[in-house]
């Protein structure tokens, strides 16, 4: 993409992914607060492309004796269009000028923001200054595009897995017909359920386009053949084939992005109802890592995907709570996918996902900042008897995700000063009021932990109180498999579903109710629900929990591809620590975002492993926290309001560093907007939605925005070309796979026999491990000297030394050469027999003892019975010259011919016959009079009584 800047227009050539076809958009730089924007919609080639700069070119040149020289001159290069703003003056254009990939899903790219542009549209001539445009300009640009800002061409990074997965439900005819589809085929498209990917390769195109019209249909439509279909059809003339071909086509759809997490979609408003689709783009804020688990070289890609809302979004102190619309302050959908890197299309591929959410606690609280204090009090602003903000914002969950609604809440419940456990009395009665009328089986399931509580005991143990409902909660959401599960796996949650995989013939079900099943139905598991954490700030404790729910989330994806035999992962093993790295960085990206500093209560805090020196950091992060929060926070929120149009600048309005506060543009009732109540405060929740649940609405009734048709001879995103480039030179250093934190070169210990990531290793203890961390050279993550090349003897203090070199277990020791003259005398590392058998005491915890006398005795018995019945001869026995055989031990039992073919059966005593058979008569003959010997017990009891 390429802006061209003449006198008249801004011409923006922008291309497809595959940089092949190209479409020319024109912006009119006379007006100056109007926007005038012509999308051509003809496609050039780049020959045309050519041609029609050049003609561009030669029509702006200047005629003879005039003295100004304007020709076409390129501005930038860009990848997407951002959106377009406008303050006082004219409109700006925001593109994006630099990109970083950072994340592949099956054959799709995620890149980050690096850098952007800034270009002001009308001409320079027609401008009217303005004092406060500048202020504006400024403001607007404190939105750094280049900190976590992320966007694809090709997935919707708006939506979850599960739900870009899904198929429509129903695709209107509408859009069908802007393509002059003929009737034929509308109706097997309409109810198409195999809309996934539009990524084939073109040989499984080409094989497909050597099938028969309506097979090729009906196969992709997920749909069996017309059984009403002529005879003539079926043998007709390769001409006729032909003409058929033409008729059907096979398409792609493009889903409507979520408004709740695209950050310019303020800035894409002016252009998105008359551009084509390709110019928009939408980008998110949040946070996007990912890592290869190397399971014996086998390679599974473990992404985190984290989209923060855009809905009543800002700082820290500034935006506690919720507003009227139920959308709440640090609101953050994370993902985690687990997948097969060897298979990468997303229809053959084998991708696992689970979503959970943070948010603050959805009412209506603040903090008074106006007092310079590290805590300021917390007061309920406006009081809500009837729960009805709490029950819009759980309303949309139930829409969203579907039941059930698992809440984990982690604030402090006793204090001796209230100030949280204010919060939590709230937060318990919304929760009660709104169980009231919801269905008992879909009613919101409320957990409350005190870490700072639990974390103050020395016999409690915060991780593993986590790691117990962690495990409960995702057995009720369950997780989503795009594949068919193993046979032998049994993850459904609860028996309904378990019932439904024995009566499936094709292994499992998706998790949905049972009117919904159809027996040519796809069988994926899927998510049913989320779980909802939260605490005060939601960034500490929270991170930690999510940590936890991740950890145990991975077990089962792990488990469900078929790497693990079992749903569970130690927490000191190499997956688990990238998977902790990963997870710190997502708490420390969003605490930026949301508090102005990284975390202060780590991970390592909670689980008592973090070095003594952490205790300095955490004073540092806490002091830049609460720097921020006062002097920085409201110049932020005034450049978000800018951003997100929130506030709108006008001539009219008071500039938006005037406001005293921006309370009223977040909430409607105190502007006077007042809505309608259609249903009654009791019924919090739509009737729509209960039919479907525990599914989600949204996704079973799925809708589509565009519906392109693909053609055979259209390129598709191949991921080959990402490594393989011929046409110029590539370093292996600089490739995305190179660069991805990988779990054998950055977390594996050295020289170590078991390369499995899922052992456990045991860890050194504090002081060794800041000791390595202080003789690495300040790098993070260190690699390993076998994957890099680096000697094997390199000395610990030296600085090609990796961390996890000096955090090896001491499983596997290794005496390693330290920097002295032995070195130069041997090079070759000293081998222990200890590196490769470890002692019992290190491997069980156990010390070998001399044994007792009873444990002689019986091994002395034994001994005897084996001498005598296997043994050999005695000598007395070799003198006389007998032959008798050994002892043979008959066993008494009644099983004592058994073997794997048959078994006799016991003997049953005449006595268990006679009881058999009087049940029997009984039966048969029904009650009988009792023998004289019961009638003579029973008087004898009457007389004593």
């Amino acid at each position: 993409m390429a802006l061209y800047e003449t006198k008249a227009r801004l011409y923006l050539i922008g291309s497809n992914i595959t940089q092949t076809k190209f479409r020319v958009l024109k912006i009119d730089r006379t007006e100056s607060n109007s926007l005038n924007i012509t999308d051509d919609k003809v496609e050039y080639s780049h020959r045309q492309i050519k041609e029609l700069l050049s003609m561009i070119n030669e029509g702006n040149r200047a005629q003879s004796g005039q003295r100004l020289v304007n020709g076409l001159a390129k501005t930038v290069s860009a990848f997407g269009i951002v959106g377009f703003v406008r303050f006082l003056e004219g409109y700006y254009i925001i593109l994006v000028t630099k990109r970083r990939k950072v994340a592949v899903i099956g054959l799709h790219t995620i890149y980050k923001v690096v850098d952007t542009a800034m270009i002001y549209i009308p001409n320079e001539s027609t401008k009217k200054n303005r004092d406060d445009e500048p202020k504006y300009v400024r403001l607007f640009q404190n939105i750094d595009l280049s900190s976590n800002f992320y966007f694809s061409y090709s997935y919707d990074l708006t939506h979850s897995l599960q739900y870009n997965m899904a198929p429509p439900k129903d695709i209107p005819v509408e859009l069908l017909t802007n393509f002059k589809v003929p009737t034929p085929c509308v109706g097997e498209v309409e109810k198409a359920e195999d809309f996934l990917n539009m990524s084939l390769n073109p040989k499984d195109q080409k094989e497909e386009d050597t099938k028969e019209p309506e097979e090729k249909t009906c196969a992709d439509n997920n749909q069996t053949t017309n059984p009403h279909r002529k005879d003539s059809e079926a043998n007709s003339s390769p001409k006729d084939e032909k003409e058929k071909k033409k008729r059907f086509m096979i398409y792609g759809i493009r889903n409507t992005p979520n408004k709740k997490y695209v950050w310019n979609s303020y800035l894409l408003k002016p252009v998105e109802k008359c551009l084509h689709p390709a110019w928009i783009l939408p980008i998110t804020h949040g946070f996007v890592a990912q890592s290869n688990i190397s399971v014996y070289g086998r390679s599974f890609f473990l992404t985190l995907i984290a989209r923060r809302s855009c809905r009543y979004a800002g700082t820290r102190f500034l935006k506690r709570g919720a507003n009227f619309e139920g959308d709440v302050a640090n609101e953050v959908e994370t993902e985690q996918l687990v997948w097969d890197a060897h298979v990468t299309s997303l229809q053959v591929g084998r991708f696992t996902s689970f979503v959970q959410i943070r948010g603050s606690i959805p009412s209506h609280w603040s903090q008074d900042v106006s007092k310079m204090v590290p805590k300021p009090p917390i007061t309920f602003d406006v009081m809500d008897p009837y729960a009805e903000t709490a029950g819009k914002h759980f309303n949309e969950l139930l829409r969203r995700f579907g039941s059930p609604i698992v809440i984990l809440n982690l604030v402090k419940r006793r204090e001796r000063r209230p100030h949280e456990s204010i919060l939590n009395t709230e937060y318990c009665r919304l929760i009660d009021q709104l169980n009231i009328t919801l269905p008992p089986q879909f009613r919101l399931q409320y957990v409350a932990v005190d870490m700072a509580r639990i974390n103050k005991q020395k016999d409690e143990n915060v991780m593993s109180r986590l790691s117990d409902i962690a495990y409960r909660a995702v057995k009720k959401t369950g997780i989503f498999q795009s594949s068919a599960p193993y046979y032998s796996h049994h993850l459904n949650p609860n028996a309904h579903y378990r019932h439904m995989e024995r009566t499936s013939t094709q292994g499992d079900h998706n998790f949905g109710s049972r009117k919904n099943f159809t027996p040519n139905e796809p069988f994926v598991r899927k998510q049913t629900g989320v779980v909802r954490v939260n605490c005060v700030d939601c960034l500490d404790r929270t991170n930690t929990a999510q940590f936890c729910l991740g950890k145990c989330a991975l077990g089962f994806q792990l488990y469900a591809l078929g790497v693990l035999d079992r749903p569970a992962l130690e927490f000191d093993s190499d997956c688990v620590r990238m998977l902790e790295e990963m997870y710190e960085d997502h708490g420390d990206t969003l605490a930026l975002q949301y508090g102005g500093s990284q975390l202060v209560h780590r991970i390592k805090t909670y689980r008592r492993t973090a070095p003594w020196t952490s205790q300095g950091n955490d004073i540092m992060q806490t002091l830049s926290r609460y720097y921020s929060n006062t002097f920085s926070d409201t110049e932020k929120q005034n450049a978000i309001n800018l951003f997100l149009g929130v506030y709108i600048p006008s001539e009219a309005s008071v500039p938006i560093w005037e406001l005293p506060s921006d309370y009223l543009l977040h909430h409607s009732l105190s502007r006077g907007v007042r809505p309608c109540h259609n249903r009654s405060t009791t019924q919090w929740w739509d009737s729509a939605m209960l039919s479907d649940l525990p599914m989600p609405l949204e996704e079973t009734r799925k809708s589509v925005s565009l519906l392109m048709p693909v053609r055979s001879q259209e390129p598709k995103i191949d991921l080959y070309t990402d490594h393989h480039r011929p046409s110029e030179f590539c370093v292996l250093s600089e490739l995305f796979s190179y660069q991805m934190s990988h779990s054998v070169r950055d977390y594996m210990p050295n020289f170590t026999t078991d390369e499995s990531p899922f052992s456990v290793r045991r860890r050194p203890g504090k002081r060794q491990e800041e000791l390595s961390r202080n003789q690495s050279s300040g790098s993070p993550s260190q690699k390993n000297p076998t994957m890099t090349g680096q000697a094997s003897t390199s000395s610990t203090a030296s600085s090609g030394t990796s961390s996890t070199e000096s955090e090896a277990s001491d499983e596997d020791e290794l005496s390693v050469a330290s920097a002295s003259s032995d070195v130069e005398e041997d090079n070759t590392p000293n081998l222990s027999l200890v590196s490769f058998f470890p002692p019992m005491t290190e491997t069980y915890g156990e010390y070998l003892h001399e044994p007792s006398r009873a444990d002689n005795t019986i091994y002395k018995r034994y001994e005897q019975i084996y001498k005598a019945t296997n043994g050999p001869l005695s000598k007395s026995a070799k003198i006389s010259g007998s032959v008798g055989a050994p002892l043979v031990l008959i066993q008494r039992s009644s099983f004592c011919l058994d073997s794997s073919i048959e078994t006799d059966p016991p003997t049953v005593p005449r006595r268990s016959k006679e009881i058999y058979g009087n049940f029997v008569a009984m039966a048969r003959r029904g009650p009988q009079p009792p023998a004289n010997r019961d009638l003579l017990m029973y008087r004898k009891f009457a007389s004593f009584s």
